[in-house]
């Protein structure tokens, strides 16, 4: 009876993760699709603790164990989700996927250590000790790679590329091949136990030299690869334990973050090893703007106000800069009012804005813009031409022009909001320094481009002050 119900509540878990995921795709229904995926989850959990036997009919046991890591998990869980600023999203995107990776990983040397201390010899079911051990490495790669990108991300730690780094990550790469070969086949005499543990220390390394030398503009595409390992390795360990409701999981997320992955790659035109063999980004100085050959002229908030508030079409671009400055609710106040005074307002999504997947989209629909009013590239590209206005709030490298003309250019082919087809183009920075990726952006200097200095919420602020008094 009991083992009925633990395959029926799987059942659910899994179909509730399907349902979820599906729902994650339009913001209308994301929280919904949340919450659905969490009950599920919850009720898996709580169907293998109390369900569960193992052939001698024995439970799970350990509850003391069991629940204080769920009590203490739960706290930690709802606390940092509660207090995490908009801005520190991607660091922890980057922190809890790293911890899934760490799970996949303890449990894979858990089952290893099971086998070999039950008699068990690793040779005779090389299936089982291949998936084990693949869980142990792609999981410890997922764990090392996130805790980098999570310093990265948090400004703890700077690009670094070694000497030889590819030539580096290639050799660890193949050395792990190796030794999983090894250790499947019995032809290499260490202990299984030490082999292990070498597994797990090079695998550490190459997470580490993975995700070290790339480059900011790249951080998203690798912040979703990430993403699909930690999902691939959890879906090994359903594979180990024989668990549906797991082997679900692993694969949808998985699955769902190698496909983001690609899409992502595809935006940027660029493929995924050149992502990770040739990155730019993070690593390299920006010109000066006297280098650069040219000079940029500044607008008031006066002027600015006037310019959009007597404008047909005004297209917002916002970028990582809104994020920092906690501006997007003034921004969709700014929105309101212009929509207000009969002007259309409008939003371009670059697929790579900000530092994470979708980081405009969650920023945005937190400050309930409507869904309808933001435009991906391929949307809104072709309204540039016959637009009045466009306000690029904090973006950068995704409205560089160095991409479409530039040869030279780290950027140059990956497609960009094509802002410069507009009549008029306000960029609203603190300072004239390079975007993430560590670029100049000759946009600054082009004739029909102004610079509005200043943080994004107060210089957005002042702005919606002066069109009210003017409207």
């Amino acid at each position: 009876m009991s083992n009925g119900l633990l395959s029926l509540s799987y059942l659910i878990g899994s179909v509730s993760f399907i349902i979820g995921l599906k729902m994650l795709s339009h913001p209308d229904t994301a929280r919904r699709g949340n919450l659905y995926a969490a009950i599920g989850m919850t009720i898996a959990i709580v169907a293998t603790i109390f369900l569960y036997t193992d052939k001698e009919g024995s439970g799970l046991g350990n509850y003391l164990w069991i629940f204080g890591g769920l009590v203490i998990g739960s706290i930690l869980g709802t606390y940092a989700a509660r207090k995490v600023q908009m801005t520190a999203m991607p660091q922890m995107v980057s922190l809890f996927n790293g911890m899934g990776g760490a799970c996949a990983a303890i449990i894979s040397v858990v089952e290893f250590k099971h086998m070999i201390h039950s008699g068990g010899d690793v040779t005779a079911d090389p299936v089982l000790t291949m998936i084990i051990l693949l869980g142990l490495v792609i999981g410890t790669i997922s764990f090392t790679g996130s805790m980098i990108a999570f310093g990265k991300l948090n400004g703890n730690i700077n690009d670094k590329t070694l000497p030889l780094q590819q030539v580096i990550n290639i050799g660890l790469l193949a050395l792990i091949v190796i030794l999983l070969v090894g250790v499947v086949t019995g032809w290499i005499s260490i202990a299984p136990i030490s082999m292990m543990y070498i597994l797990l220390i090079i695998s550490a390394l190459y997470g580490v030299l993975f995700v070290m030398p790339i480059g900011g503009a790249d951080m998203p595409v690798v912040i979703s690869l990430l993403n699909s390992f930690t999902g691939v390795a959890a879906a090994f360990g359903g594979f180990v334990y024989d668990n549906s409701v797991m082997l679900t999981g692993g694969i949808l997320v998985g699955s769902a973050g190698t496909v983001l992955t690609v899409l992502m790659c595809k935006a940027m035109n660029r493929s995924l090893t050149n992502v990770i063999v040739g990155s730019f980004g993070g690593n390299k100085s920006g010109t000066s703007s006297s280098a650069s050959g040219g000079t940029y002229k500044e607008i008031s908030i006066s002027d600015t106000a006037v310019l959009m508030l007597y404008s047909k079409k005004v297209i917002i671009v916002p970028g990582y800069g809104l994020a920092v400055a906690q501006a997007q609710h003034i921004c969709h106040e700014l929105e309101k009012v212009l929509d207000q005074n009969g002007v259309d307002v409008k939003y371009a999504i670059h697929p790579v804005a900000g530092r994470m997947p979708g980081h405009m989209n969650v920023l945005l629909a937190e400050a309930d813009v409507s869904y309808d009013k933001l435009l991906d590239m391929e949307e809104i590209n072709p309204e540039f031409s016959h637009t009045d206005v466009v306000l690029v709030l904090g973006a950068n490298d995704v409205v560089n022009p160095a991409a479409k003309t530039d040869p030279a250019s780290p950027i140059y082919g990956m497609p960009i909001l094509d802002v410069e087809d507009a009549s008029h183009v306000i960029v609203n920075k603190r300072s004239m320094k390079p975007g993430y990726a560590g670029i100049e952006n000759m946009l600054f200097f082009q004739p029909k481009t102004s610079m509005l200095f200043g943080d994004a919420k107060d210089a957005l602020t002042k702005l919606v002050a002066e069109i009210k008094s003017l409207g």
